[in-house]
């Protein structure tokens, strides 16, 4: 029997009712099967397993591409469609719904052609008008959250091939396309999201919303038929996702550091590396600024992050394994960049703790003790206020971490956490803690270029914005990683011993109670948001 902390029996005491309720939840599958393997999926006839997820992770509009299904923030396989393409754990591209795929010399233009074999659910074949169409709806749709604007508009240029015309180059189009699935043009309507119709590895068999959501192998499915037969994924907070596995009642239950430290009998913990990354913008520009994002025009500039050589000492004085080791229990990596890891990560951003050398660093650049030992520059005292989104616990911890080191420095970081709508518009003057991490180089994009939609250190360098670009329009994708390691290095500028516009803190691992029995395939760096991207390969999972 597991251990548990007396804090963590009080917190378990409320959500006893919830694990007691799991049997009757499991018993509303359509043919029993959950019920009678809730025990133990392992070697039960449905060959299933039983998965918790957050609550935030039940997809509010339910399981549509066209609005939010496998992109957004947290981008996953969507499971119910097929995908053009798929990205493999080293990055590289593999094809799903499509055989071939090329592009033209400008980078203007993406062919696909696409295989004759694959129907939807309900028997229809899949053809080149479904990804037109796909495409095309989600240019439309006000509400999607895949990012296609780069995108003018698709075209099916024969039953089984099909062109995206590009208004500018700009190849990060395959990482979004390996996360947009492919709807049916004649049976997608006003409840699609809640009766989904797709190509792909499952269908959607049941959904009881608040509740769960079950899979089945899809019949029809072309590809190779899929290990597991059957997917309940359950919608539990954290504390219930643990009395779930202490219980028996799961077979792969989400956890944190917090409660990683109990053991639970016939569970392993199982650790995912990510590139769910942390860091802290840093404002280039002095107070008293503007910046224009998104058509709008935001206050901006900080006159302490402002100093070069401040920004520089921030990076060069964090102890980054200390950090991990008082707030996620050592369950992470050190964080360089937003990317650590990829194909299109840079060694450049890496840099070693040295606290000698940072405040020598800050020395040189002109900034003193005052009186009081906080460091003054010019009038300017090193205080600033660090932002974090509240109730983010984990980024509170981080953050105030971050601050009592610094504090040794004389820099004085004065920790408050804000709901969203007070953050936003503080997003260009304040320095923040933020979350990102995608399986693509589009916030290394995005964080780092002049016009980027996430450039909150409010940083313009001609030299970093040239070489992002040619990142993006090479036609060839690995043609673009030398661009990207170009960008994140002094050349490009975002380096800690340059313009240091960033300070990277943590990469936060994703843990996992997983069954003894069951034996999980491997997993690609996972994403910010801890969802689904754990079942991506759920249909490659076996049981021992």
């Amino acid at each position: 029997m597991a251990t548990i902390t007396r804090r963590q029996f009080a917190k378990l005491a409320g959500v006893g009712a919830a694990a007691i309720s799991f049997g009757g939840v499991l018993a509303a599958c359509s043919n029993g099967a959950a019920a009678d393997d809730a025990a133990g999926a392992g070697g039960g006839a449905a060959k299933q397993v039983i998965v918790s997820m957050t609550p935030g992770s039940e997809p509010a509009a339910g399981f549509d591409p066209l609005v939010s299904w496998g992109c957004g923030e947290h981008v996953h396989e969507p499971l119910i469609q097929s995908t053009l393409i798929v990205t493999n754990a080293d990055m590289s591209f593999s094809n799903d719904l499509a055989t071939d795929y090329s592009c033209s010399e400008d980078g203007l233009t993406w062919t696909f052609s696409i295989r004759e074999d694959a129907v939807f659910s309900d028997g229809e074949p899949l053809t080149a008008g479904d990804v037109a169409f796909t495409i095309n709806g989600i240019l439309a749709s006000p509400t999607a959250e895949a990012d296609l604007s780069m995108v003018d508009e698709a075209v099916a240029t024969g039953d089984y091939t099909v062109e995206l015309r590009l208004n500018r180059p700009f190849n990060i189009l395959l990482y979004t396309l390996a996360n947009v699935g492919i709807c049916p043009e004649h049976a997608h309507g006003d409840d699609y999201g809640t009766h989904p119709i797709g190509s792909g590895r499952y269908v959607l068999t049941q959904w009881d919303k608040g509740q769960q959501v079950i899979f089945d192998a899809n019949p029809t499915y072309y590809g190779e038929k899929p290990q597991i037969e059957r997917v309940v994924v359950l919608f539990m907070d954290e504390d219930a996702s643990l009395a779930a596995a202490q219980a028996g009642s799961v077979d792969l239950a989400y956890t944190s550091a917090t409660f990683a430290e109990n053991a639970v009998s016939g569970y392993d913990l199982f650790d995912c590396e990510t590139v769910d990354s942390r860091g802290i913008s840093l404002p280039t520009l002095p107070s008293g600024s503007t910046w224009e994002s998104g058509g709008a025009s935001y206050s901006a500039g900080n006159d302490v992050t402002a100093d070069r050589a401040l920004r520089q000492a921030l990076n060069v004085a964090l102890d980054r394994n200390l950090t991990i080791q008082h707030t996620l229990g050592g369950f992470g990596t050190p964080a360089f960049s937003v990317s650590d890891g990829m194909p299109w990560a840079s060694d450049a951003m890496k840099v070693e703790t040295d606290v000698e050398r940072a405040k020598q660093i800050l020395a040189d650049g002109g900034w003193a003790a005052g009186d009081d030992g906080i460091l003054v520059k010019d009038g300017v005292r090193a205080e600033f206020d660090l932002l974090y989104m509240a109730p983010d616990t984990v980024r509170q911890a981080l953050a105030a971490d971050f601050a009592e080191q610094m504090a040794a420095l004389g820099i004085q970081a004065n920790v408050r956490g804000l709901s969203w709508d007070d953050l936003e518009p503080l997003s260009y003057s304040q320095p923040i803690l933020w979350g990102w991490g995608s399986n693509s180089p589009i916030e290394v994009y995005e964080l780092n270029h002049s016009k980027g939609w996430g450039n909150y250190a409010c940083r313009a360098n001609e030299a970093t914005d040239a070489l992002l670009d040619q990142a993006v329009a090479q036609p060839d994708i690995a043609d673009s990683y030398g661009f990207y390691r170009q960008a994140q290095s002094s050349e490009g500028g975002v380096t800690p011993d340059a313009d240091a516009p960033w300070v990277w803190i943590a990469n936060v691992d994703h843990l996992y109670f997983v069954r003894e029995s069951l034996q999980v395939a491997e997993q690609k760096p996972h994403p910010h948001g801890h969802g689904w991207s754990i079942v991506n390969n759920v249909d490659q999972w076996t049981w021992q």
